[in-house]
This record gives structure tokens, C-alpha cells and sequence, in this order.
């Protein structure tokens, strides 16, 4: 077999997937082998399989994840130990969060690549996923062989390959709420030297969650895409690969509906909102309903140079992304607060790596990484009509308040002169006050926020250098040697105004004053810093073997732009207090270097300690992976909401925290291979060990709460069963769709306990989930029945305290519920 994988190994001559050439093996798609021993991978810079490596991972097959009958990565994600990326609200927000770390704003904590292109926008990551023959993901730091923000770990997913699989493959499926599906790929191997794929596909759904303010579906979606992939081998030395993948997504999003408490239920009368309500979260009820559209095109054209004991490999990418997102950001029925957001993205990246191909106790791999992403982003915040009555009851509270108070102030000064005791004058001078400003007209100050403007430029440079070696010392005992040069450039250009009218009545006085502010600025930084990696593996025998890894992970820092609505608001409403006439507000120097303060966010820096060992048990059937990690995280980034009025969230950095954990992963088969099963674990403890944090409320201290968004516990577990219906058919081509086996399964994932804010008052409980498949395998057609969340299980992906309104709400967005649907599949 050995010699087999490494024939087809060196045949290929191109970075993608390759399969052992093994005709039972290939044709028999039921069964189920370990990926690491049928699939070889001949990725640019590594120099084993990952079970070899000082790392653990979580690797899915084809048929894994046909199985699983996942449609995108986060729901694969509910398989992978210690990882979660939830549902957020919509393509936009493709957060993930491995081991304690993670983020939902600006930078990623872990990278991501597709067919060896990294892909660099969190905006993107959260795509329809088809037409893929492996995924792996790699826990933990991975900067000294690739690219920058991979701080958490790492995903890299890989096309079919058209040189090892040819002919067209159909798949269309039907779900109820009108899930539909329909996904062609055509695979041609023209010669020896060239090959090409063009897929397609098309999805939609009519949603689950219905907006209550206007009847609409608040999460339906409509997607499509297409996807061009070209190999060529013009040489045994030279080969070269070409991709392009487009996809457009169009959808309903943000269904958060308002967590009502028990409490809150039981205190309503008949004319509250809570009254006669079920406690736990609503369903959405928005007046203006949440969108975001998506246009995503990620080309690359990678080249491969067979050497004399080297391998040179290069990957040049390109990455095109225009979105649009309008956001009901108050959640609610009334018109307090929406936004819109379009971003326009260009990134351009380069990487060159060389590895050696020999047979010494010396294995290395250099390379360097580049690239440059231009992003323009055009993000107004409207003020809506419930929003500025608001705001003008409060203005004119504090209007009334304090010429109140000065007024009794004054009176009451003539009424102690007169020999009146204080606490007396003081109530009827009052009085008197509150009268004479009735009499004169009273106060009242009608305020109009303009749509407060933001356009910016953030474009961010990165360069590094990595190399990593990996040498025998002994026949048992590999240590491993990495190290990165990680260079970074973020830069903000900000054009950013508001404006506000007003219309004061003061005592008869009338004025209408506009107050206006104008922040344009440039800012800039650079981050620099070395990444090492120690790691060392001892081989046991029969391919076990145990390791220990010592690395440093690593986030540049950056600038939020979320948060200037709430600077200019916040620098208007104190100007409105005092307005006499028209102001413009100035700013000099001195202010917007207080700006920039206030808007950048510092590196991240993590030291992460990793034990532990890859097991082959039961003759090479059973596969066990176990992993117990240490990490020390410096400045963690944090996703919080903006601090006065909460506009938007923002990025912030806590002084230190710490997470440790357990990672456990089983896979097997048994019963004469018709059983196969997977078991995985994951006990994640992120806590705060030093942050402290200004509030409206005055300073917190979060010491010892727990990490917001990281589920303490991660479970999953899935078997599947072959009954063989009629195997010999497989020989009669006179019954070419005759029924040869039927495959039974059963999926469970689980997660919890999850926090959503940082001081620990709201969080999801450990929920699980069942899902169950049967598929019929006709030989060129397979027909799968798959049922989803089958017991109906609520729970929230997500949830959001906001306080816009000026009190504050806790929404949430519950996860889907029960689903049922088909695929029929053709291979022709």
C-alpha cells in the first residue's frame, strides 16, 4: 500500500488531494477507512500526515461529510472538538473560536485555506461549500508554516481532484420551509498532462423564523455560484493550477428575537409587551427587516517545480469582495436605530515555500507570505424617529433640570435671607420655580439627528518569513523547529460627520441651532513580532505515537471604525446641552490623537503549551487522537459594544486571560467494516485572569468570569451501519440501478455552557441536537433521507445585550429547528 500512495504521490505533481489506487477500495463508497491512510495529501509545506505531526487535528473525508449531510462549515464545525462557529445572523458574521480565543469584528483568530489559497476576509469565510473532497482542521498556533491569523488554529478545505475523478455528478435535494438545493460538477482528464472541473450551484430556503412587525420571513435566503478549476503538467517537473470560485448570496438576516425572563413575565400587566408571554427567547420583531448581500470571487493560479531534493511551490491570489448589510440595530418594533454597511474589498497575497524531498533525519520547509487588502467601507448610522423623540425627552429633562434647579436655588437664597428655615424654602422655592417657568412658556427642545456618515479606508499590509524543521534525533524521537518574522501595516482613513438641528423653546426664547462635527484623520501603525515553535514526537510502534508542542500565537492589532457613530453622538449631545446658536464643533490635533486612542486596538499574544498523543488500537480499526492544552493570552481581543450608546461593537483588548482544555477524538469501524462511528470531546476553560474595564455604570473588574462566546463543553458523536442489499449486482451491468446496500445514521452534537457577555449574567445551557440519515445506494444514484435537529431542541446560537433605547434588552437568535429532507445524487 505504502508504495502504491507514493506512486500516485509523485504522479501527480500538483498541491491537491491524492487517492490510493485501490479499485475495491475506490468503488465501494460505503465503507469507511482512515483519511490518513487512503487520502495523501501533497501540501506545499508539510512534511508528514497530521497524525505524524505535534499537533492534534480534525480531519473529514468525502464520504464524512456526505454522511454528517453538512451544507457549510458551521455546521461541520459542531463535529470538531473545542471549535465553534455559530450562526450569527448572516453571511457577514463568519466568527469562529478554537480553544478559548476567537473574534466577531476585524481580524480572524484562525485562518483559512481553499485549495492552498488563504483566504483573507472574515466577510468570506462563511460560504456555500460544495464540490470538496477533505477538510482538515488544524488545532492550535500554525504560523510557522502559513499564513497570518491563524492564531487559533487552522482550516484548509480541497476540491476533487479531475486527474483521480471523472464524469458529472448531480445532486438536488428538497427540505421543508422550501429547502432546495441543486449542485452539478463535470470532471474531465483530457491527457496525461491536463485536466479541468466546472461546477455549479444553486440554494435557497424560505426561512424558519418569522418577523412578527411584518409577516416576512426573517431568515430566507437565496444563494448561487459557480466555481472553474484547471490542471496542467506540461513537464514531469513543471505543473500548474488554475482556480476561480464566485458565489452570491442574497438574504434575510439578523432574526434576534428579545430573551423575556421569567420575572419580567410574571410583573406585566395587560397593557405590557411581556403580557401573557412564554418565558425565553421571542420570535423577531423588527420593523425594518435585516438583509445582506454578498458578490465573492477568489481566483488563484498556483505553480509546482520538482527539483533535485526540493520542491518549489508558489500561490498567487486574488480576492474580490462587495457586500451590503442593513441592520435593524435596535432589534426591536420601534424606529430607534438602523444601519447600513457596504464594503468593497480587493486583496492580493503571494506565497512561495520550498521543502525538501529526501529521505535524511532533516526535513525543512521555508517561505514567505505577503499580501495587501484594500478595503473600503461606507457605513451610515440612521437615527430614526423613536430614537430622536428620545433623545429630545432627555435633553429636555436636563434642560428643565438644571434651569430648575438653578432658578430654586436662587429663590430659596431670598426666602433664607428672610429667616425662612433651608429645608422649607427649599420646597417652596421649588414650587415657585417650577411655576414661573410654566408660566413663561415652559421648556421644550424637539431634536433631529441627521444620518451621522462614515466612510473608510483600511488598507493592511503583511509580510512574513517562517521556516520549520523537523529532525531525527532518534529512530523514535523527532524534534520539530519553527519560527516566523511576522510583519503587519494597518492604516484608517476616516471622513465621518454628524449633524443635528434643533428646536428649542426655553421660556418663551425660541432658537433653532444646528450643530455640526467633522472628523477626517489619517491613521497609522505597525506590528512586528517573532512566532517560535518547539515540538517534539516519539514514534511507538505500529504508527502510534505521543508529542508535546510549545508555540506562540499571535493578532496584529488595528483600528475599529463601529465606534464612531457613538464618538460624534457623544461629542453632540454634550455641544446640544450648551447651544445657544449654530455651532461647528472644531477639532485640533490633541483631539484626534485622543481619537486614535480610543479607536486602536493592541496585538494579541498567546503561549500555548500542547500534550498529547495519536493511538491506532484494535489492529489499525479504531483511531484515537488525544490533546490537553495550555494557553497564556496577553491583550486578548475582545467584541464589546461600543461604550456610551452602544452603536456598534467594537474591538477591545482585556490585560491577560488563560484557557485550558481536553481535546478527544475516536473513530472506528467494526462489524466487518459495515459499522463505522466517531466520537469527539472537547473541554474548553477560558477565563479572565487581569482585565478591568470603564463602564456607564463605573469600573468593572472581570476577574475569574469566564470568556464570552466559548462553549465550556463540545460533544458530537455519529455511527453509521451498511446493510448490503444485493452486493452482486455490482457485476451484472444489466441492473445498473439496482439497489446494492442501504446506510443507516445517527448524529448527536452538544455544546454548552456558553456566555455571551462578559460579566457571565446571560448564557445558553449545554443543549444537544439529533440528527439521523438513510441513504440507498443505487450505484450511479444515491437517494438520502436526512432529519435534522429531530427532537426539536431550543436554543440560542447567539445573544446581544443592547442598550440603545436607553433601557436595556437581551435578544437572541434561536438555532434552527426540526428539519427533514432528500438528495438524490447521480454519477454518470
Amino acid at each position: 500500500m505504502n508504495k502504491i500512495l507514493l506512486t500516485f504521490l509523485c504522479a501527480s505533481l500538483l498541491p491537491t488531494s491524492l487517492l490510493a489506487d485501490d479499485n475495491e477500495e475506490i468503488n465501494d463508497t460505503v465503507r469507511i477507512y482512515d483519511i490518513e491512510e487512503v487520502y495523501v495529501y501533497d501540501n506545499p509545506k508539510e512534511a508528514y500526515r497530521l497524525r505524524q505531526q505535534p499537533l492534534n487535528s480534525t480531519s473529514f473525508s468525502q464520504l464524512q461529510l456526505k454522511s454528517l449531510n453538512t451544507q457549510d462549515l458551521r455546521q461541520l464545525s459542531a463535529f470538531v472538538p473545542s471549535f465553534v462557529m455559530p450562526e450569527y445572523g448572516s453571511r457577514y458574521t463568519s466568527s469562529m473560536y478554537m480553544r478559548g480565543i476567537g473574534s466577531r469584528v476585524n481580524s480572524p483568530a484562525m485562518g483559512m485555506y481553499v485549495d492552498d489559497m488563504p483566504i483573507q476576509s472574515k466577510s468570506a469565510f462563511n460560504f456555500h461549500t460544495y464540490d470538496i473532497d477533505r477538510v482538515d482542521v488544524l488545532h492550535g498556533p500554525q504560523g510557522t508554516l502559513y499564513g497570518m491569523n491563524n492564531e487559533g488554529g487552522l482550516i484548509r478545505l480541497y476540491s476533487r481532484n479531475p486527474f483521480l475523478y471523472q464524469g458529472t455528478d448531480l445532486k438536488l435535494s428538497l427540505g421543508n420551509k422550501f429547502r432546495r438545493k441543486a449542485e452539478i460538477g463535470h470532471y474531465t482528464k483530457l491527457n496525461d498532462e491536463t485536466a479541468f472541473a466546472v461546477s455549479a450551484f444553486y440554494s435557497g430556503q424560505n426561512g424558519f423564523f418569522t418577523n412578527k412587525f411584518n409577516g416576512e420571513r426573517a431568515d430566507k435566503f437565496n444563494e448561487f455560484g459557480g466555481k472553474a478549476r484547471l490542471l496542467w503538467n506540461p513537464t514531469h517537473r513543471l505543473n500548474f493550477s488554475f482556480v476561480a470560485d464566485y458565489q452570491y448570496v442574497n438574504q434575510n438576516g439578523f432574526p434576534y428575537g428579545q430573551i423575556v425572563t421569567k420575572e419580567q413575565i410574571a410583573t406585566a400587566d395587560i397593557t405590557s409587551p411581556y403580557y401573557a408571554l412564554k418565558a425565553g427567547t421571542q420570535s423577531p420583531s423588527q420593523n425594518r427587516q435585516s438583509v445582506y448581500r454578498r458578490n465573492m470571487l477568489n481566483t488563484g493560479v498556483g505553480v509546482k517545480y520538482n527539483g533535485n531534493g526540493f520542491v518549489l511551490n508558489s500561490m498567487t491570489s486574488w480576492q474580490f469582495l462587495r457586500d451590503y448589510m442593513m441592520m435593524d440595530n435596535d432589534y426591536l418594533p420601534q424606529d430607534f436605530l438602523h444601519l447600513e454597511q457596504r464594503q468593497l474589498q480587493n486583496s492580493l497575497t503571494e506565497e512561495l515555500s520550498v521543502k525538501s524531498k529526501n529521505h535524511s533525519r532533516w526535513q525543512w520547509a521555508f517561505g514567505a507570505f505577503g499580501a495587501y487588502q484594500w478595503l473600503k467601507t461606507d457605513a451610515p448610522v440612521y437615527i430614526d424617529g423613536d430614537m430622536n423623540k428620545y433623545l429630545s425627552r432627555r435633553i429636555t429633562d436636563v434642560a428643565y433640570n438644571g434651569v430648575l434647579a438653578a432658578m430654586t436655588k436662587r429663590i430659596a437664597a431670598e426666602m433664607i435671607k428672610k429667616g425662612i428655615p433651608e429645608e422649607k424654602a427649599m420646597q417652596a422655592a421649588a414650587i415657585a420655580a417650577k411655576a414661573a417657568i410654566a408660566k413663561a412658556g415652559g421648556i421644550s427642545i424637539n431634536m433631529q439627528m441627521q444620518p451621522i456618515l462614515g466612510l473608510f479606508r483600511t488598507p493592511t499590509f503583511n509580510l512574513g518569513f517562517y521556516h520549520e524543521s523537523n529532525i531525527d534525533i532518534t529512530n523514535r524521537l523527532r524534534a520539530t523547529l519553527g519560527l516566523r518574522y511576522d510583519y503587519s501595516h494597518v492604516a484608517i482613513d476616516y471622513k465621518t460627520s454628524a449633524r443635528l438641528l434643533m428646536d428649542e423653546s426655553v421660556m418663551g426664547v425660541k432658537i433653532k441651532p444646528t450643530i455640526t462635527s467633522l472628523l477626517a484623520h489619517h491613521e497609522s501603525n505597525h506590528f512586528k513580532e517573532l512566532l517560535p515553535k518547539i515540538g517534539l514526537t516519539y514514534r511507538l510502534d505500529n504508527g502510534n505515537n505521543v508529542y508535546a508542542t510549545w508555540s506562540k500565537g499571535y493578532r496584529a492589532g488595528g483600528y475599529n471604525i463601529q465606534m464612531f457613530s457613538d464618538i460624534l453622538q457623544t461629542e453632540i449631545a454634550a455641544a446640544a446641552q450648551k447651544a445657544r446658536g449654530d455651532i461647528d464643533i472644531a477639532h485640533d490635533e490633541a483631539y484626534y490623537s485622543n481619537i486614535a486612542k480610543t479607536i486602536e486596538y493592541k496585538p494579541e499574544t498567546s503561549f500555548n503549551y500542547e500534550a498529547g498523543a495519536h493511538l491506532n488500537l484494535m489492529d489499525g480499526q479504531m483511531k484515537l487522537d488525544l490533546a490537553a492544552f495550555y494557553m497564556q493570552i496577553r491583550n486578548q481581543q475582545l467584541s464589546v459594544l461600543a461604550n456610551n450608546y452602544g452603536f456598534g461593537r467594537m474591538m477591545t483588548n482585556a490585560g491577560k486571560s488563560h484557557s485550558c482544555g481536553l481535546e478527544a477524538t475516536l473513530r472506528g469501524v467494526a462489524l466487518n467494516d459495515k459499522l463505522s462511528y466517531a466520537l469527539s470531546y472537547g473541554f474548553t476553560s477560558a477565563k479572565f485572569d487581569e482585565y478591568v474595564d470603564s463602564t456607564a455604570a463605573g469600573v468593572v473588574n472581570y476577574k475569574d468570569k469566564r470568556v464570552p462566546f466559548v462553549p465550556q463543553h463540545t460533544l458530537a458523536g455519529n455511527a453509521d451501519y451498511r446493510i448490503d442489499v444485493d452486493p452482486a449486482a455490482l457485476l451484472d451491468p444489466s441492473n445498473r440501478f439496482h439497489l446494492r446496500s442501504v446506510t443507516v445514521g445517527l448524529n448527536l452534537s452538544a455544546q454548552g455552557n456558553t456566555y455571551w457577555d462578559e460579566l457571565n449574567t446571560i448564557s445558553q445551557n449545554f443543549y444537544a441536537t439529533l440528527g439521523a440519515h438513510a441513504d440507498a445506494d443505487f450505484g450511479p444514484m444515491h437517494i438520502n433521507l436526512w432529519v435534522r435537529n429531530l427532537t426539536d431542541t431550543k436554543y440560542n446560537t447567539f445573544a446581544v445585550q443592547s442598550a440603545a433605547t436607553g433601557t436595556k434588552h437581551t435578544f437572541g437568535q434561536l438555532g434552527n429547528p426540526f428539519q427533514i429532507g432528500v438528495d438524490v445524487s447521480f454519477h454518470f
